[in-house]
């Protein structure tokens, strides 16, 4: 099964339990991770920065193409509530998202 690596949580990996979940759903499974629009794509706060994996995200859904003619997800961003994951991906929290109970690694 594919697994997600926070980079900036100390590396954390979480091991996914099939290959058609979101990421925000994996995310969640083991660690906080800010969002606020309950998964409908309204707002940007579960923004993740993709390291590694591309390819192993589905297509931009219509939300994110939108936040992205906006300004407001940039290049290398996706909304983890709008993506599923189907192959290793490597990502990192937002500056601007980082929950302040979490420890950063940087």
């Amino acid at each position: 099964m594919p697994e997600v690596t926070i980079y900036n949580l100390h590396s954390k990996t979480i091991h996914c339990k099939s290959k058609t979940e979101k990421l925000l759903d994996i995310l969640l499974s083991e660690t906080d991770w800010m969002h606020a629009c309950g998964m409908k794509g309204r707002c940007t706060t579960c923004t993740a920065v993709i390291l590694e994996g591309h390819d192993n995200l589905s297509e931009l859904s219509e939300a994110e193409l939108r936040f992205i003619k906006l300004g407001r997800l940039g290049e290398n961003q996706r909304l983890s509530c709008q993506c599923k994951v189907s192959g290793d991906v490597v990502i990192k929290t937002p500056e601007l998202y980082k929950l302040p109970h979490l420890e950063y690694s940087e």
